[in-house]
């Protein structure tokens, strides 16, 4: 899904001032650009600025409809009982939040962390006490008023991958796993033109001028960013797509990795190259398909395909403490297999519940009780979301196969703020 946006990670040792002259030239194109070429899975863990919100300019507030929960389509049915964890894990994030801090100063209807104050505390002194699924969704009756989003989105998946990975190369395990390179640099284009606030550039320095930074083909033949860990190709290629994922070694050991930065280069689907191409068809694209589609054909076919993909992802190594944690979303709390929703921050604010109802593989009536708490940079508009899955091979399956066109929201607000929000 994802066109990240990064926070600086440092400057390029001994580099000269740049040509004011040859900036201009990059954030002019860069201007003109119209965002990712196509939808890549969401990334859990994308730096943010403060407040925990991508920056993206301002954009209306989305229209409200409220609805009593005897409307509110498979409620009976939704998972409350994740859904209160996750929202008690968003709390967290919340609490120590000043009560004016806008909640997103870029839409109103999420109104203030104050507004939300109560509801967390109920669902804090709750939640230890691991209610069942009935004294769940009771809680966000009593609390919450449903309020009814216009028109259908697209819903998507993903998933934190298990990479099988080595500390060092081999013929198997080939492919590194980079950290962030010391010379990528980022700036936001608002200090130089203004109207463009929030639009970020990636760049090095060379020549005394501020040029793009190596494309993936690049980044490979000259080995830029340290190797945090070597694994198999194609495993590589999909754990940059997914943004994070969980790695584990031949000892038995695991860590995590999690999303860094990326090189500033458009994202190209390699699913959508292999369409063109008359490989795979509009209907037979999914993940699992061009995996098996590369696995048949080998290096010499896979190595040309993944270059003409020129973006190129660098991660940050974590330890792994708790196996039954999910990784960090952009919120900056841990992501809850389908209770936890990437949603547009230009239209949304992190810790809102949302009643989804779309289809699922193998669930064509699916309603869910999910909280937003990640974004993405093709995760845009106010009903597109990408739900977490979870981890490993199976939520992999799930997420590969996911993608409702027609899925609807219903927000959960919390009963004060709705009743002065919704008019």
């Amino acid at each position: 899904m994802t066109s990240r946006t990064t926070t600086p990670t440092g400057a390029c040792p001994g580099s000269s001032p740049l040509k004011l002259a040859g900036l201009l030239a990059l954030l002019f194109l860069a201007a003109c650009s119209s965002g990712p070429s196509a939808p890549v899975p969401a990334q859990p863990g994308q730096p943010a600025t403060p407040g925990g919100y991508p920056p993206r300019p301002a954009v209306s507030s989305v229209a409200l409809h409220p609805v009593p929960f005897s409307s509110v389509e498979g409620w009976r049915s939704v998972d409350a009982q994740a859904a209160l964890s996750a929202f008690v894990r968003s709390c967290e994030r919340i609490e120590d939040r000043p009560d004016r801090d806008p909640m997103n100063p870029r839409v109103s209807y999420a109104g203030s962390a104050g507004d939300w104050r109560s509801v967390c505390l109920q669902a804090a002194m709750l939640a230890p006490m691991q209610p069942d699924a009935d004294s769940a969704r009771a809680f966000f009756e009593r609390s919450f008023t449903p309020v009814e989003l216009n028109g259908v989105g697209r819903l998507t998946g993903y998933y934190e991958p298990v990479v099988e990975v080595s500390a060092a190369p081999t013929p198997e395990f080939s492919m590194a796993i980079r950290g962030l390179p010391s010379d990528l640099l980022t700036g936001d284009l608002g200090q130089f033109i203004a109207g463009l606030e929030g639009r970020r550039v990636v760049g090095r320095a060379a020549d005394r001028e501020f040029v793009p930074y190596q494309s993936r083909a690049e980044i490979e033949a000259q080995n830029l960013g340290v190797p945090l860990a070597w694994g198999r190709p194609i495993d590589v290629f999909f754990l940059q797509i997914q943004g994070s994922g969980r790695l584990h070694y031949p000892d038995g050991s695991e860590a995590r990795v999690r999303f860094a930065a990326h090189n500033g280069r458009p994202y190209v689907s390699i699913g959508r190259i292999l369409i063109d191409r008359g490989e795979l068809s509009e209907h037979n694209a999914s993940k699992q398909d061009i995996e098996n589609w590369l696995r048949l054909r080998g290096p010499q076919s896979w190595r040309p395909l993944f270059d003409e993909n020129p973006r190129y992802v660098f991660f940050t190594l974590d330890s792994l403490d708790d196996h039954t944690e999910g990784p960090i979303g952009a919120q900056g709390a841990p992501l809850t297999p389908m209770a936890s929703i990437a949603v547009d921050a230009a239209h949304h604010a992190w810790g809102v519940p949302v009643v989804v109802n779309a289809r699922l593989h193998g669930a064509p009536n699916w309603s869910g009780l999910v909280i937003t708490q990640d974004a993405g940079g093709a995760i845009l508009g106010p009903v597109r979301g990408d739900l977490f899955f979870g981890w490993g091979y199976e939520a992999g399956e799930r997420a590969g196969r996911q993608n409702d066109p027609n899925a609807r929201w219903t927000l959960l607000l919390p009963n004060e703020l709705a009743a002065r929000q919704v008019r």
